[in-house]
């Protein structure tokens, strides 16, 4: 039986020490789908099996792990891909190591409101995923699948606390929707005694995470484009997860539109936002338009006019 962290650490070290040593949990689905593969092994690829392990942070990071142990002493360069990991280890290899893993849904079973809170986490992380994806595409990135995994994995730190310190993550979340005007970094400095974006970051050195998918997910590097477009990607799906009438999204529209020169219209429609929201912005600009035809038309400034000093 799993234990549950009810009071924080003194400090990162021993939150770093602590999640060392645990058995990384992953969704009961991921846990399915790898056993339905594994029958078939035969007839498996990896790019096939890589697209089920990128559906589940928790699994993406134990086989980032898995990667890093297995690297030889020789091997310098850093794989930053699952499917470039997965030719590397072998298909079998996998099969073999990943069995009987343990499971999110049994080890929260008794904390259904903690179980929510991951169900929302991995949604948004799956969001921010595919938009940083789409975006890279359009910024033509050298690789697009690198930028998509450093948005899966950004707030996985967010991830572990509610598997394995369900109350702190709990009260963290209702200060938080108690004053939305808290920052998230000092309600985790109170409540879990360190902020996550540091204990993410440590615990991606401990686990031997590429370092090229570490500086994507350090807000230190936010002036880099590929992390910009990390960080818009989480930004919206975090703020979007609100609702589209989020407060905070206007300044995320703004700074994505500037990263991709796209206009407003469009960077809508590719992030799938409700076509009512659509709909909304074409009024308003039709609005808007018209009231400026309407002023031009009541206010004529002749040409003579307009150039006397």
């Amino acid at each position: 039986m799993t234990l549950m962290i009810d009071l924080p650490f003194p400090g990162i070290e021993p939150w770093v020490g602590y999640y060392r040593e645990v058995d990384l949990p992953v969704l009961r689905h991921t846990a399915q789908q790898i056993e339905v593969m594994r029958a078939d092994a035969e007839n498996i690829n990896a790019r096939k099996l890589a697209s089920v392990i990128l559906h589940d942070p928790m699994m993406t990071l134990r086989v980032f792990a898995f990667i890093e142990s297995r690297r030889g002493k020789r091997q310098s360069t850093d794989i930053t891909t699952i499917e470039r990991g997965l030719m590397m280890i072998g298909i079998h290899p996998f099969f073999e190591h990943f069995k009987d893993m343990p499971i999110i849904e049994v080890q929260l079973k008794t904390h259904p409101k903690a179980m929510l809170g991951v169900l929302k986490t991995f949604t948004r992380a799956r969001n921010a995923a595919n938009w940083s994806r789409d975006w890279a595409t359009i910024r033509r990135d050298l690789d697009v699948e690198e930028i998509g995994i450093a948005a899966l994995l950004h707030d996985f730190a967010e991830i572990l606390m509610w598997c394995f310190a369900p109350t702190l993550a709990l009260r963290v979340r209702d200060r938080q929707q108690a004053d939305r005007t808290l920052r998230s970094i000092a309600v985790q400095a109170m409540e879990f005694g360190v902020p996550l974006y540091q204990l993410k970051l440590e615990l991606a050195k401990a686990w031997g995470l590429p370092q090229l998918l570490i500086t994507l997910m350090d807000p230190e590097h936010a002036e880099s484009p590929r992390v910009k477009n990390v960080k818009l990607a989480v930004d919206l799906a975090r703020h979007s997860a609100n609702g589209w009438a989020d407060a905070a999204l206007p300044d995320d529209y703004h700074d994505i539109q500037e990263l991709l020169h796209v206009d407003h219209e469009n960077l809508l429609r590719r992030v799938g936002a409700p076509p009512e929201v659509i709909l909304a912005l074409r009024v308003a600009a039709e609005a808007k338009a018209a009231a400026e035809t309407e002023a031009a038309a009541t206010n004529p400034v002749s040409v003579d006019s307009a150039l006397k000093p």
